[in-house]
């Protein structure tokens, strides 16, 4: 499917129009139902730019941290999130550990990746290379992302192992618990403004300026 980036379709009725930028505190809506289409926005890149970042560390620390600990006895073991998939890539517990590799290590690395890109060059004043791929991957992953989830199933094991064995909570378990919020607020970030980045080819005007 091709993307249009120069073309904007009204959400209400279809209309289309070709994108034409705007001078601060403008606002295009449409002729036939008086829609607002877009307006200037002032994007913030480098609170972006940081929580890109942020969640860059936590989630380093997340997959290299132990995010549970057991002992019994004085035999203590830990596992990270890699340990648990590896674990779990045996026979028929295989699809369950490519699962639990892609929802809660590929997926939200995704997301930190393709969101510091796009937004490490609209920081610069640029269009990211791959910009309409990365806006759509990113879309894309947005329900693939279950952070929440692992950290729900690591502590249901943690909470059924404490009646058997000594449990402790890992720095990865707190850092899991970060990212899990980070990710939310990745993707609630709207980069719709990021757009005008996109050179534009003239046009002849087909939307109302206010």
């Amino acid at each position: 499917m091709k993307t249009f980036p120069h073309w904007v379709i009204c959400r209400h009725c279809d209309s289309l129009y070709r994108y034409r930028p705007l001078t601060a505190g403008q606002q295009a809506r449409c002729t036939r139902c008086c829609c607002r289409l877009y307006r200037t926005e002032q994007v913030n890149t480098e609170r972006m730019l940081a929580l890109a970042l942020t969640a860059a560390v936590v989630f380093v620390v997340a997959n290299v941290c132990p995010v549970i600990g057991v002992s019994f006895h004085a035999v203590q073991n830990v596992a990270t999130v890699w340990q648990a998939a590896i674990a779990l890539g045996h026979g028929a517990m295989l699809p369950l550990a490519v699962c639990l590799v892609f929802l809660l290590i590929v997926a939200p690395l995704l997301q930190i990746v393709l969101f510091g890109w796009v937004v490490m060059f609209a920081h610069m004043g640029r269009c990211a290379p791959g910009f309409i791929g990365a806006i759509r991957l990113l879309k894309g992953l947005r329900p693939w992302s279950m952070v929440e989830v692992g950290m729900l199933g690591f502590l249901v094991a943690a909470i059924k192992l404490s009646g058997f064995l000594q449990v402790a909570t890992g720095p990865g378990c707190w850092a899991m618990a970060g990212l899990m919020l980070l990710i939310v607020i990745i993707g609630s970030q709207d980069l719709q403004p990021l757009w005008r980045l996109m050179p534009i080819a003239p046009d002849t005007g087909a939307a109302d300026h206010e």
